[in-house]
C-alpha cells in the first residue's frame, strides 16, 4: 500500500505541472507569435515481481509478467508550431510569417534569437528592431525621408523617398527555421534560442524551401485554442482528485490495518 502512496503523490505532481502548463498558455491568449505547449507523460519504473517466461514449474512457464508500476512523470513540453490567426493592423513595419519559420534578431550580447513576433518598429538610426529592442538580422535601415516602405511576401523591402517616383530597394528580409522547433529553448519576450536538439537553423528566402511568406501590415495571433485548454484543465483537474481520493482511500485502509486486533 504504501506504493501506492508514492504513485498517487507522482501522479498529483504531474497533474500540477500539466496545469501549470495550461494556465501559461491560457496567460498567453493574446501573446502576439505565442506557441502553446502541451505537457507530455511517461509512466515511472516498474517492480517485476515476476518476469514473462520464467518457470512456474519443471514443465511450465509464466505466461504474463507480473510488475507493479510506481506512478508518472512528466517527460517532456511539446510546442504548437502551426500558424496563428492574421490581423490586419494599420502600421507598415507589422509583419507576419504565413507559414513556417522565424525573424532572425540580433541580441545585445551579440548572440541570435528567433521570434514570430513581427510587431517591429524603427530605431533612432531608422534600424527595424523589436519591440523590447532587438534588431532584425540581416539589418534593414529605413532612410529618413522616407515616405512609404513596401515589404514583399518574399522579404524584399523597399522604399520611396521624397523627390523620388520610384522605389528603391533597401535590404532582403530573410527567415530561419529548423528540423525540429521543438528543441528550441524558450527565452520569454517572444524569443526563442538554438539548441542541440534543434539543429543548426535553415536560412532562406521567404516562400521558397518550405520557408513561410511574409504578409505586411499583419500580426500573428497567438494560436492557443481557449476551448481545448478549458477541456484539458478539467481533465487535469479530475485526475488530480482520482490521484488524492487514492490516497485518501490507502489511508483509510492503512487505519484499519494499524486498528485490527487480535
Amino acid at each position: 500500500m504504501m506504493r501506492a502512496l508514492w504513485s498517487a503523490a507522482a501522479g498529483m505532481n504531474v497533474q500540477t505541472m500539466n496545469m501549470d502548463t495550461i494556465s501559461n498558455n491560457l496567460a498567453n491568449v493574446n501573446t502576439l507569435g505565442f506557441k502553446s505547449s502541451r505537457a507530455e507523460f511517461q509512466d515511472l519504473l516498474y517492480q517485476t515481481i515476476n518476469a514473462a517466461g520464467s518457470n512456474t514449474s519443471s514443465t511450465t512457464t509464466q505466461p504474463a509478467s507480473l510488475q507493479l508500476g510506481h506512478g508518472a512523470m512528466m517527460s517532456g513540453m511539446a510546442h504548437d508550431f502551426t500558424t496563428g490567426s492574421l490581423q490586419q493592423t494599420s502600421s507598415q513595419f507589422d509583419l507576419a510569417i504565413q507559414g513556417d519559420g522565424f525573424f532572425r534578431v540580433l541580441q545585445s550580447d551579440g548572440t541570435f534569437a528567433y521570434t514570430r513576433d513581427g510587431s517591429f518598429s524603427l530605431d533612432q538610426n531608422g534600424n527595424l528592431v523589436t519591440a523590447s529592442g532587438q534588431t532584425l538580422d540581416p539589418q534593414i535601415t529605413i532612410p529618413q525621408d522616407t515616405l512609404t516602405v513596401t515589404i514583399a511576401q518574399d522579404g524584399t523591402v523597399s522604399v520611396t523617398e521624397q523627390g523620388q517616383t520610384n522605389p528603391a530597394q533597401v535590404g532582403q528580409i530573410t527567415i530561419s527555421n529548423f528540423i525540429n522547433p521543438n528543441g528550441l529553448t524558450s527565452l520569454g519576450h517572444n524569443l526563442y534560442q538554438q539548441s542541440l536538439a534543434s539543429g543548426d537553423p535553415i536560412d532562406g528566402t521567404p516562400g521558397q524551401n518550405g520557408l513561410g511568406t511574409i504578409q505586411q501590415s499583419s500580426l500573428e495571433q497567438s494560436n492557443v485554442d481557449m476551448a481545448s485548454e478549458m477541456v484539458n484543465m478539467i481533465i487535469g483537474q479530475r485526475a488530480y482528485e482520482a490521484n488524492s481520493k487514492t490516497i485518501q482511500t490507502v489511508d483509510q485502509m492503512l487505519q484499519l490495518v494499524n486498528n485490527l486486533k487480535r
